[in-house]
């Protein structure tokens, strides 16, 4: 018989939960039975091939597409139950975001500050703005913006209000060497403050080096969950130091892991 374990009412409550989430169109199921948490001060990598459901899950998470099955809380907040309390201790940045086109960088900003109730906020938007190389564009509109500096003005805005997890689709698309640089460390102080982070994209060796755990999906399901030595250890014919990039591909191309600790068998086939 499995010993009971009572609740521990001091554990820390995890910057994202998520049970039995499920997303289908029709036929088609995008997302099918996926649980996982982030805990806070952790950066989670969720990857997958094109159509593994990452996006899907990522709109989901942050309450812009409607689950068909399962429950997601943000920082303790249920978003189905609460999702004004949920929204208010997310941000999302998707892989291009939509910015005001007549709103300029600086005035971005101060509408964030004023929608979530940020009191005092023009020292952090200044800082944000000189963190993000964009004292020269602070009074441009968004429409005259390039890709990059309309994906850090996103950025921007995110981390004014301190959320509690950070959604990140692709979240260097059109930014240069400087411009990488900047995102990547600023996630790691984002972490270092105690954000829950999540990653998606495409870019393995970054993700590697940025999180502290993985998500591989493959066809809407959870394949491998757990840090990566706990996700090398599904496919023992890799070798000790096998990168994610090994891992993913042996995850997604090859067979279904074996059992270990922080992983799960799969895929199961998508119905």
């Amino acid at each position: 018989m499995e010993e009971r374990r009572d609740a521990d009412p001091n554990a820390a409550v995890p910057a994202v939960s998520v049970q039995g989430l499920g997303k289908a169109y029709r036929d088609l199921i995008a997302v099918d039975d996926l649980s996982f948490e982030v805990a806070a001060g952790e950066v989670l990598g969720l990857v997958g091939p094109n159509g593994a459901g990452k996006t899907t899950t990522l709109r989901m998470l942050a309450g812009i597409l409607p689950p068909t099955r399962g429950r997601i809380a943000i920082g303790g907040n249920d978003l189905d139950g609460d999702p004004v309390a949920a929204k208010r201790a997310l941000a999302y940045i998707p892989d291009d975001p939509q910015l005001f086109d007549n709103l300029t960088v600086r005035e971005h900003l101060d509408f964030v500050a004023r929608l979530y109730g940020v009191r005092d906020h023009r020292p952090r938007a200044d800082a944000l703005i000189d963190r993000f190389a964009l004292a020269e564009k602070r009074n441009t509109i968004a429409r005259e913006l390039s890709r990059g500096m309309r994906q850090k003005v996103a950025i921007a805005c995110a981390y004014l209000r301190d959320p509690a997890i950070i959604f990140f689709d692709e979240p260097l698309t059109g930014l240069d060497p400087r411009g990488i640089r900047d995102i990547t460390d600023s996630i790691a102080e984002e972490k270092r403050r105690g954000a829950g982070v999540i990653i998606s994209s495409h870019l393995l060796s970054l993700v590697e080096v940025l999180s502290d755990r993985f998500l591989i999906l493959h066809r809407g399901r959870r394949v491998l969950h757990g840090d990566l030595a706990a996700i090398r250890a599904g496919f023992p014919e890799l070798a000790g130091d096998a990168s994610l990039e090994d891992v993913f591909f042996r995850a997604t191309e090859g067979g279904p892991p074996e059992d270990a600790e922080g992983s799960r068998t799969g895929p199961r086939a998508a119905p």
